[in-house]
Order: C-alpha cells, then sequence, then structure tokens
C-alpha cells in the first residue's frame, strides 16, 4: 500500500493505491477502494493484512455477506444494519457486536466493509 498526492480545488489530498498482481489499484485517503469491481480476494487478504485482521472462514462469511448486501441494496450498511442484517441471515449468534468485533476489531462496518472492498458507510465517521 502506497500513498500518492493529488491536488483538487487547490488542496492536498492523500489518496491509498494497493498493487495486486501488476496492477494499481486506487482507494480514498481511508483505503476504502474507489471502484467496487476493483475487488478481488486476493485484494481482500492484501488489505486485511494492512488492517491486521486474520481473514478465517468465519471472517470470508461476513465479507461475502456484506458484498451480497452491497449489491442487492446499492449501499454499504451502518454497524446497527449490519449487526440487525446478519442475525435475521445467519443467526443470532454471528449477529452480535461481540462476534463482529471479535473478527473486525476496529468496527465490522468500517473494518470488514473495507476489506470487502465497499466504499465508507454513510453514518461512520
Amino acid at each position: 500500500m502506497s500513498k500518492a498526492d493529488t491536488t483538487k480545488d487547490n488542496t492536498t489530498k492523500a489518496e491509498v493505491t494497493y498493487e495486486m498482481d501488476g496492477k494499481t489499484i486506487v482507494a480514498d485517503d481511508k483505503g476504502y477502494l474507489i471502484n467496487v469491481a476493483d475487488w478481488s480476494p486476493g485484494l481482500a487478504q492484501l488489505i486485511a493484512r494492512n488492517e491486521e485482521v486474520e481473514l478465517s472462514d468465519d471472517a470470508w462469511e461476513i465479507i461475502h455477506f456484506l458484498r451480497d448486501y452491497y449489491h442487492e441494496y446499492e449501499i454499504a450498511p451502518s454497524s446497527r444494519v449490519l449487526v440487525k442484517a446478519i442475525a435475521r441471515k445467519l443467526g443470532a449468534d454471528k449477529g452480535s457486536s461481540l462476534y463482529l468485533y471479535d473478527l473486525f476489531p476496529r468496527g465490522p462496518a468500517l473494518q470488514a466493509g473495507k476489506i470487502a472492498g465497499l466504499p465508507k458507510p454513510s453514518g461512520c465517521i
């Protein structure tokens, strides 16, 4: 992962780039992909390493859930919405904040969403 300076409206802003299979993939200054279609499982592994997250089978289940959710609703869910949606689809044991924070310690909506290649959820700071 590297940072490149770009200017827009006479301001300097850093953007993040990921190098994957000889291709440069651009993300915003927080590491969220600019183009959701650039995502791949290999890129998810690279982002997860940068985030210091182990991609267990349980983590992959949440990542795939998030990608399916995004493709269906065209929005990245906030933490509260994510917990409720996972509880409905995967069961109450997985649809709990404690379970999700255990997998994604910096926040399930933000960190798992970033690894899943989604834009930053609206309403998250």
